[in-house]
């Protein structure tokens, strides 16, 4: 008997909670509108965080989750800062792609200010392949898994001024993922708050989210864009598909 029937369309992942709405919402977002099926893997639980905690950031996601309509939001709980490339970890993520068979997979930044952005990335590039490889063996809940490898791995782009190698028009959507971004309210404003400030908790912090969106978008003639780095050069069979 299959235990999960849910079938992704699209897996973001991110290393921390937030990764995903500051990087990608629009996006996912747009696909959701246009019928696609969207999922969430948020790889720790950002318990190094300077303000907040665990507890309160799971919280955040699944509400952040529902306010999306993703159709699912996991978390493996490696270990923020400190999680390594390794089989361990590899499996986690394997495990997650093979149960939700998701055709694309959004990823953290190539390169970025923050360690976890890079590693988690090649991490999941890693895990991405080595999932469609059959000898390796994996069980969810008791069931066997059947190997799964998605179609293509895109990373979004974030604290770096990385320059996109495409970007996605979210005019639609700007404000929504702004919200979104506030569901996770204990990393960012608030006036109330007594907890210490951080580089993305002044109220000032929201006009550069839309600032960078509209700089990715203008080279393309729209008004707000999120950006994405290849690491595989993709394959075009329709020249009339770009833009």
């Amino acid at each position: 008997m299959e235990i999960n029937k849910i079938k992704l369309d699209i897996l973001a992942i991110g290393v921390h909670p937030d990764d995903v709405e500051l990087s990608c919402a629009g996006t996912l977002l747009k696909h959701i509108e246009m019928g696609k099926t969207v999922g969430i893997l948020d790889l720790t639980r950002g318990e190094l965080g300077t303000r907040g905690s665990a507890e309160l950031r799971d919280k955040e996601a699944a509400a952040a989750a529902k306010l999306m309509g993703a159709a699912v939001r996991v978390n493996v709980r490696m270990a923020d800062g400190f999680f390594q490339h390794n089989e361990e970890n590899l499996l986690k993520i394997i495990r997650v792609l093979r149960e939700y068979r998701p055709e694309i997979v959004l990823a953290n930044a190539l390169t970025d200010r923050h360690p976890d952005h890079g590693r988690a990335a090649k991490l999941t590039a890693d895990a991405c392949f080595l999932a469609g490889l059959r000898k390796i063996e994996t069980h969810q809940r008791g069931e066997f898994q059947e190997k799964w490898r998605p179609k293509v791995v895109y990373h979004y782009i974030q604290d770096y001024n990385l320059k996109p190698d495409f970007i996605v028009d979210i005019t639609p959507y700007i404000d929504k993922k702004i919200e979104l971004i506030k569901a996770f309210s204990s990393q960012f404003y608030d006036p109330n708050s007594k907890e210490p400030q951080t580089p993305i908790s002044g109220s000032d912090f929201f006009d550069f989210i839309k600032g960078r969106a509209k700089n990715f978008g203008r080279p393309g003639g729209v008004a707000y864009a999120e950006g994405f780095n290849v690491a595989r050069v993709p394959v075009v069979e329709d020249l009339f598909e770009l833009s």
